[in-house]
């Protein structure tokens, strides 16, 4: 019996970067790196001679000189004697603001729109067919433009809510209840606040209020113990087959301690009031913020809807069949069969969407609402003359957003996504 001589290990060689399959694509990745990083080094070096040759250095150290200038609506304390660094702190603010209320209020109407669009009555249908298609097929700044020119053509001004002595009745009558005034230069809403409790936490960012805390506390702690309700309610009909009746208990779980906390704190609202020529005790909310929330809010919930359709599509037939059979209502069919399984395809490009709309937020410059685009790209640009500084913080920061946008998202999408065995 012959044995072949075993082949002798000539080593590790050069030309293994390039031909051998172990190596090769390290070797790609490698190369690809460094030229990656000579391309950068080759712009940041650019930049600082063009820089030099204006002379102009790179530092944020103008962040901490004095604004000098006004901003109208703010969510924190501010004024012209603040710091840049402030301003666009304030800035943020409100592009995170418009963008968290244009995001909830399209995910509410786009879910809406998207259910009618798949109904059976022919005229439903079609309305909602049209509203899709006329919002979704115009530009989001023109929808902004004529939201604003509606609340500051069409509105009534503020003394025209007054009341006349001659016939007895105003020129314009407030909405829900007499809560809400709509004018040509803001919108009067109720404001709230408490009268007992604790004092605000001052802190160099912002007061905080230990009254609200403690009631984010509450509905917290009340979330989660009518989750442990609903889990032991489970737990009964998987053992016995009868589901106890839980509605009444988990409204009350929801709702009693935080209207004991909120009753306790001396929690008030204050509806707008006309005095003079303008209203008070209320909040008045700048038309800009109102229109700029509306446009986007509209125009985002058109493409919601049609994810909604899309998804509601997507769970087979056979489903609500079987829900019919075992005798669920259409309503209730919807709500816990068609819709949770739905999730899995809505959810993903809804990230999309969310995305979409804080960065549009940006166009808030074309109605005058000081977001991070008007007070850091804007008029700190303008005063400082630190363009490459302001454009490169402000990239940062709305990168920043999104990434924490996606990033919660994504964790929810993993949550409700098909578990595999």
């Amino acid at each position: 019996m012959t044995t072949s001589p075993d082949v002798p290990n000539q080593g590790f060689r050069l030309s293994q970067l390039i031909y051998d399959t172990r190596y090769r694509s390290l070797t790609i990745q490698t190369i690809t790196l460094i030229l990656v990083l000579m391309g950068f080094g080759w712009l940041i070096d650019n930049t600082i001679q063009n820089l030099e040759v204006l002379g102009k250095d790179f530092n944020f150290s103008f962040l901490w000189n004095r604004a000098g200038y006004d901003v109208g609506q703010t969510l924190i304390p501010y004024t012209n004697d603040s710091t840049h660094a402030r301003a666009a702190l304030v800035g943020l603010f409100n592009t995170l603001w418009v963008s968290f209320l244009g995001c909830f209020a399209a995910t509410v109407l786009g879910i809406f729109v998207g259910v009618l669009r798949l109904s059976h009555n022919w005229l439903i249908a079609r309305i909602m067919t049209v509203f899709v298609e006329v919002f979704r097929n115009i530009p989001v700044l023109m929808w902004i433009l004529i939201s604003l020119a509606v609340l500051t053509e069409a509105s009534p001004q503020p003394r025209d809510f007054k009341v006349n002595p001659e016939t007895g009745v105003a020129n314009a009558e407030m909405l829900l209840f007499d809560s809400v005034a709509i004018t040509n230069r803001y919108t009067a809403v109720p404001s709230a606040d408490f009268t007992r409790g604790f004092a605000p936490i001052e802190t160099p960012l912002a007061p905080i209020s230990v009254n609200f805390l403690i009631c984010l506390g509450v509905v917290l702690a009340s979330i989660w113990a009518n989750k442990r309700l609903l889990a032991h309610a489970t737990v009964i009909q998987e053992t016995s087959g009868v589901r106890p009746v839980t509605w009444w208990k988990s409204a009350l779980i929801l709702f009693a301690p935080l209207v004991m906390v909120l009753y306790a704190l001396g929690f008030d609202i204050h509806e707008p009031v006309l005095k003079g020529f303008n209203f008070t005790d209320g909040t008045n909310v700048s038309n800009a913020l109102v229109a700029l929330w509306l446009g986007l809010t509209l125009y985002t919930a058109s493409y919601i809807a049609e994810i909604v359709r899309a998804g509601i599509m997507a769970v087979s037939k056979g489903q609500s069949e079987a829900a019919s059979a075992l005798g669920l209502r259409p309503n209730r069919t919807m709500k816990l069969v068609i819709l949770p399984q739905a999730l899995r395809v809505i959810v993903p490009p809804l990230i999309s969407q969310y995305l979409n709309l804080t960065k549009n937020s940006s166009l808030a410059i074309a109605v005058g609402y000081a977001d991070l685009r008007a007070t850091l790209g804007g008029t700190t640009l303008n005063q400082t003359g630190r363009e490459l500084e302001s454009i490169l913080l402000m990239m940062l920061i709305y990168l920043a957003i999104s990434l924490t946008i996606s990033g919660v998202m994504n964790l929810y999408n993993r949550s409700v996504k098909l578990k595999e065995r």
